[in-house]
């Protein structure tokens, strides 16, 4: 869909204007339609992008984890539709292709969470998880065991109520899984996935052409360090392709990899936005990746120490590269390439060598628990190389 913005009209305006007055994010001014007069002619107030909406449509954007800068995009359209369906507006149930996504699918989860039959994420995405939960439950309730969510399962889960559990099964999996495969990287599976430049409205020409040589290289640098660390790492893509975030997600997972660092560059409109960001994945649901909100503040951390790039901290975020991977993932910004001073840093090699040091300087991290660690930004590579041959 075109992105739709403060001044557009239309029904998909309109069809925006209802989602976001059911969540009280607007008042209701429907009723007799006094026509408003617009560029293209006369209009309902309920068709017009107006600053009110705008207003409203930037909030949601900042509660759901989006860019919120007031533009209805594919994400933004997605997740406006994600929040309107609720627990019994419709039955839910497991589709390979194309699985059902929405705030009705986060309630099923959570309430099976609580239970003790789903101890994944609450992603909102109707998965194979979620249907062998769901499965389970009916079979040990007395229902149809078909892993489809209809009126019958919805009755007895509103018969059982919530039944509050300590923790999150997923944080405690993840966590005890990272403890299990001890501190050493040898044989740690990682999935390194580059952007392409050109995949941003304002990345084009001699733009475009950095971020993907920039990226490109970074990745191959990392890659090499990880190597020689004894990691088995993979690529997302080759560099003449440039898949969309799902399809990434889709090789990570089909890798079966222990991690993915995913590296980007940030834009903005304006030159002056500067510095470096991680994400990880959480929603507005309370639910997030534990090890990678670690893996991302470690990564952030160290390149905030070792380069002095402003600090544009640690986020959550629901895109799919964070969204739809099984494992623990982390998304970099290493900078703004719309910024002629953070894009001539990026075209400097020994600076992505620093770059490329502190994301697997961040990665062992991760696997050391807090154990035997150093103060941020003075582990070096040759420490963590002697450090894996000690342990071997």
């Amino acid at each position: 869909m075109p992105n739709i913005r403060l001044g557009d009209q239309g029904s998909a305006v309109a069809e925006i204007r209802a989602i976001l007055v059911a969540q009280n994010l607007l008042p209701d001014t429907s009723g007799p339609d006094d026509m408003l007069a617009t560029e293209g002619g006369w209009a309902s107030p309920e068709a017009v992008f107006d600053p009110a909406l705008d207003h409203a449509v930037r909030a949601f954007q900042q509660h759901r984890g989006l860019l919120a800068d007031g533009i209805v995009g594919p994400a933004t359209y997605r997740a406006l539709l994600e929040s309107s369906y609720h627990l019994g507006s419709r039955v839910l149930l497991y589709r390979l292709s194309s699985p059902m996504t929405g705030d009705d699918v986060a309630a099923l989860q959570s309430r099976l969470q609580n239970l003790g039959y789903y101890p994944s994420l609450v992603d909102g995405v109707f998965g194979e998880a979620t249907h062998t939960a769901l499965g389970r439950y009916q079979a040990e309730y007395g229902l149809s065991s078909d892993g489809i969510c209809g009126p019958a399962t919805l009755r007895s889960l509103e018969r059982l109520g919530n039944r509050i559990t300590g923790g999150s099964p997923h944080a405690i999996r993840e966590e005890e899984r990272v403890r299990r495969s001890g501190p050493q990287l040898s044989g740690k599976r990682v999935l390194i996935d580059a952007g392409s430049g050109g995949n941003h409205p304002l990345s084009t020409g001699d733009v475009a052409d950095l971020e993907e040589r920039v990226l490109a290289d970074l990745a191959q640098r990392l890659e090499g360090r990880m190597g020689a660390a004894g990691m088995d790492t993979f690529v997302s893509h080759s560099e003449s392709s440039a898949p969309d975030d799902s399809e990434r997600a889709r090789t990570a997972n089909a890798v079966d990899a222990d991690l993915v660092i995913a590296l980007r560059c940030a834009h903005h409109p304006t030159a002056t936005a500067s510095g470096v960001a991680s994400f990880y994945f959480g929603n507005n649901h309370g639910s997030y990746s534990t090890i990678g909100r670690n893996l991302a503040s470690f990564i952030q951390r160290e390149i905030v120490a070792r380069t002095g790039l402003y600090d544009c901290r640690t986020h959550p975020r629901t895109w799919p590269i964070l969204r739809e991977t099984r494992m623990p993932t982390a998304l970099i910004e290493i900078g703004y390439i719309t910024n002629p001073t953070d894009a001539s840093w990026l075209d400097d090699p020994a600076h992505r060598d620093t770059v490329a040091e502190a994301i697997l300087v961040a990665v062992k991290r991760v696997y050391l628990l807090g154990e035997n660690d150093r103060p941020t930004g003075t582990y070096t590579f040759a420490d963590l190389i002697a450090a894996e041959r000690a342990i071997s």
